[in-house]
Formats: structure tokens, C-alpha cells, sequence
């Protein structure tokens, strides 16, 4: 079944002139920020050919590859007439362990004379990781802080029309970055595109500048969605045919792509409706400062095997297990207990939901008998 990759082939021969740029583009250029674009650049604007060929003589390095089809992705790009000679610029990559901050974008300009500006999602370091979870305290993040300035500075740099987007955590930062900059930008952004990423915090969704930008926002979303349905969301959702199951339905490379479209569904699958209630009632049972403190002991104890990346925990395994038994057979008393209850509480929210949705799903069975 055809994807990204696929419609690269098909259509890589079309300019934007003679085929508008769609959906699939915008998908195509979301994965293209999380590229290890460090290094590439011959001059401030470069084209995505020419960064390919850097790419190329300065050595793959794979530890720095986040996906295996992103090497495919790459070359497809700079060598189709549709992409290669499209000029990127303002690239960023920031990892701040102290700030628990993981924050990187990319501009590119598209020849309707507008720019996209592409959030990448969480990549593969542990600081990464946590931020995402930290987004789950309905707190501000430094990521979003940062992607709202990083929009305006585009904006003021090149003063064109934006397309703002991003895949998983990068969707979420281009909602943010939509909602928080400034009138004079704001008025300058064409659409905004979340392709399964988590949703706001209820207090920013009840906002009146979220519901001023809902008209501008687009919100893709697998058919079992997990990263998608997460936090709060009052925009419409584009469900997507994807081919992969459960949680591995957030590869973007498995959603299914027909001419210059998706291939859309009607609604999402009962397991994505369940993963949703289950996370949803478990965020209300506990407060923030409760989850602030579960989310905190875990990430002590990963941290004490060294890694930065989830990488180096997977190929020192043996290594980083006995680093984390060990470092949980040291923790205190009380941490041990709020591991315990908490895994306990969302273990019973689990079988609970299951359960009620079993009923329901044998009630409606029934009824139609």
C-alpha cells in the first residue's frame, strides 16, 4: 500500500507550480525536520539537494538516523523535482538537560512564496522523553516557549506567508506556537498542521486564542491513535489509514497515502477511544504535583545508567537493566510506594475501562441480534 515514499516516486516529478501543495507535502516536510540536518549547510539557504550530498560526503552516522526509512527519505527528496531544489534555512537543534529542554525546527521555502515551518517531534535522547512527560502537568514547556519565538524570528527574517507543522510533539509545538505569537504573525499564517500530536492543556483549549486559531488548524490522526488523542483537543480530526497496530500507528510512514491525499476513515478504532479514557482517568485521579513526582523518580533512575539516548540504552542492554534494578533497590521507601500505587492505580483504570468496554461492545452486539 502506497505512502510517503510512494508518493515521492509518483509525484516528485510535479512542481508546485503544476500541482498546489497538499497534505502529503505537508507530512513530507514535518519528517523531514527530524533529519540530522547539523553540519549541512553551505551557506544560510541551502536546497535539499545539495544538503543530501553533504549528507552523503560527510558520512552517514546511523546512531543519528532516528528511523531506517528516513535514509530513503532523504535521497528521494534531493533527487525529485518536486523537493530537491527547495531552499532551506533557520535551522535549529538544542538539547538543554538542565532545562529538560529538546527544541529543533526547520524552515523551507515553498515556490507559491510562502515558508513551512516544520517542528521535529521528540527524537531519540532521554531529555526528550522526559519534556514530552512533563507536558502531560498541564504546565508550559521550554520547547513551546521556544517554537513561539523561533516563529516570530522567521517571521521577521523573511516576512512571508507560514505554514506552520509538525509530527508528534512537533504538531503540538505548531498549535502552540499558532496560539501564543504575536497579531502581526498570527495574520500571516496560512494553516497549521498537528499530524499526531498530543493536544493543549485545558486551560489553553478554553482559551479564547485557541479558539480564534481553531479555523487554521488541521489535525491528522491514525485510526488507532494514541500521541494524537492525548491532552485536550477541540479541533476536528482527519482520521488516516495506517497499516501498522496499536501505538506503532504513530509512524508516519504507515499512514496511507492516494493521489495527493490520504486515505481517510470515518473514526477511530475502539482501542484508541479506550487508551484515551484510561489515560484521561488516570490524570484526573492523580493532581499534577503527584504526577510531577512519579514522572521525576523514573526518569532518576534511567538516568543513573549514563545514556543519553535511547540508543545507548538498547545497545548496552544488559548494562542499563542492571543500572535501573540497581538503582530502584537504592531508592528510599516512599519512592518505591509511589511507583507501586501509581502502577497499581493504572493497572486497575486499565482492567476497569476494558471491561466496561467489553459490555458495551457485547450489549451492542446484542441489540443488533
Amino acid at each position: 500500500m502506497p505512502n510517503i515514499l510512494d508518493y515521492i516516486k509518483w509525484r516528485g516529478d510535479l512542481n508546485f507550480s503544476q500541482s498546489e501543495f497538499n497534505n502529503v507535502d505537508n507530512l513530507i516536510l514535518s519528517r523531514f525536520s527530524y533529519l540530522p540536518l547539523d553540519n549541512l549547510f553551505s551557506k544560510q539557504n541551502d536546497t535539499i539537494r545539495n544538503l543530501y550530498l553533504n549528507f552523503l560526503k560527510r558520512g552517514i552516522d546511523r546512531e543519528r538516523i532516528l528511523q531506517k526509512e528516513d535514509l530513503d527519505l532523504f535521497p528521494a527528496l534531493a533527487n525529485s523535482n518536486r523537493f530537491g531544489n527547495l531552499e532551506v534555512t533557520e535551522y535549529i537543534n538544542k538539547i538543554d538537560k538542565m532545562e529538560e529542554k529538546q527544541f529543533s525546527a526547520v524552515s523551507i521555502f515553498i515556490p507559491d512564496g510562502t515558508i513551512y515551518v516544520a517542528y521535529r517531534g521528540t527524537d531519540n535522547t532521554l531529555v526528550g522523553w522526559k519534556e514530552d512527560f512533563n507536558m502531560s502537568l498541564d504546565i508550559d514547556i521550554p520547547s513551546q516557549r521556544e517554537a513561539v519565538m523561533y516563529l516570530e524570528k522567521v517571521y521577521n527574517e523573511f516576512h512571508k506567508k507560514m505554514r506552520v507543522g509538525g509530527h508528534s510533539k512537533g504538531g503540538n509545538l505548531a498549535m502552540y506556537a499558532s496560539i501564543f505569537c504575536n497579531y502581526k504573525v498570527k495574520k500571516k499564517i496560512i494553516e497549521v498542521y498537528n499530524n499526531d500530536g498530543p493536544g493543549l492543556s485545558k486551560n489553553i483549549v478554553e482559551g479564547d486564542k485557541y479558539k480564534k486559531a481553531l479555523n487554521k488548524i488541521n489535525s491528522f490522526i491514525p485510526q488507532t491513535s494514541i500521541i494524537g488523542k492525548l491532552m485536550y483537543h477541540e479541533e476536528k480530526y482527519n482520521i488516516i489509514k495506517s497499516l501498522q497496530k496499536g501505538i506503532m500507528q504513530h509512524d508516519l510512514y504507515s499512514w496511507q497515502v492516494e493521489g495527493t491525499d490520504f486515505i481517510h476513515l470515518k473514526e477511530v478504532t475502539n482501542e484508541s477511544e479506550l487508551i484515551d479514557e484510561v489515560i484521561k482517568e488516570w490524570t484526573t485521579k492523580f493532581t499534577p504535583e503527584q504526577r510531577s513526582e512519579f514522572i521525576n523518580i523514573i526518569y532518576d533512575i534511567v538516568n543513573t545508567t549514563n545514556s543519553e539516548t535511547l540508543y545507548e540504552m538498547s545497545k548496552n542492554r544488559f548494562k542499563t537493566v542492571g543500572a535501573i534494578i540497581k538503582a530502584y533497590q537504592k531508592t528510599s521507601k516512599e519512592n518505591k510506594q509511589i511507583i507501586s500505587q501509581t502502577l497499581s492505580e493504572l493497572f486497575g483504570i486499565t482492567k476497569n475501562n476494558v471491561y466496561k468496554n467489553f459490555n458495551e461492545k457485547l450489549k451492542n452486539k446484542n441489540s443488533k441480534e
